[in-house]
């Protein structure tokens, strides 16, 4: 395994977003993933009253949630997670490995957003992720995750405008896909306000429908629910996979 202390590094060095967490909470303002997992509770567990987020960035989504369920967060990243207090100082947010961590508490409700889990890439370790949602449920605990299901293997490059606090940036992105590896690589250039450059290199891991479904079965859950963030069946790169752990 990665030391924790390496890899935060390395994701830092690789992802402009993560290096400025001000900038990461402007352009993911607009994301619907707490809108979507909080509907997909009411549908699958309308009693729930606690809930983890493993991943949970700069808190952003937390902040939503906590309007709803007693929260806790926990994220890799002290960068984030510093940003994550100062902006919202009423949020319980830790740092933490979502490989090894352990609260010593069992909610109703274990969330991983924001394509966290796709940073894991190793086999054995995508198995110790599923054991830390398994050490913080209970029987009866939903589970939800957002995560890559299929690659995006567009190849031609894509220019946007981006608002940043200093003004507008263009992004440039492209993408790779390694079949061996279900490694899906971002490359992703940055032109900044003041005429500075940023080169990112995201990878992240495909777990496929099935193989997300084994991931869970074996840390104790079953597979209730697999869908698009349309919420209509499942057809896009990226889904929201509904589980609940089992009787013990």
């Amino acid at each position: 395994m990665t030391s924790p202390d390496t890899e935060v590094e390395h994701v830092e060095a690789t992802n402009l977003l993560y290096r400025d967490p001000a900038l990461y909470d402007m352009v993911q303002s607009d994301s619907t993933s707490a809108g979507m997992c909080q509907t997909l509770i009411e549908r699958h567990r309308p009693d729930a009253r606690t809930l983890v987020d493993f991943g949970c960035g700069t808190g952003r989504d937390l902040e939503i949630l906590a309007k709803r369920f007693e929260c806790v967060g926990v994220d890799l990243q002290p960068g984030m997670v510093d940003h994550a207090r100062q902006a919202r100082p009423g949020l319980d947010i830790r740092t933490g490995d979502m490989r090894t961590v352990r609260l010593g508490k069992r909610m109703d409700v274990v969330t991983c957003m924001g394509n966290s889990l796709a940073y894991v890439h190793d086999n054995e370790e995508i198995g110790q992720v599923f054991f830390t949602f398994a050490a913080h449920a209970r029987p009866g605990t939903l589970l939800v995750l957002c995560s890559p299901v299929a690659p995006i293997t567009r190849t031609e490059p894509t220019t946007a405008t981006v608002d940043t606090p200093r003004g507008p940036a263009t992004v440039t992105i492209r993408y790779e896909w390694d079949l061996r590896t279900q490694i899906n690589i971002m490359h992703r250039h940055w032109v900044l306000p003041s005429g500075d450059e940023a080169r990112d290199e995201i990878r992240r891991r495909v777990l496929f429908p099935r193989e997300l479904e084994r991931y869970a079965e074996g840390a104790g859950f079953e597979t209730l629910d697999m869908l698009d963030g349309t919420g209509t069946g499942l057809t896009g790169p990226t889904a929201y996979t509904v589980a609940r752990q089992n009787p013990r």
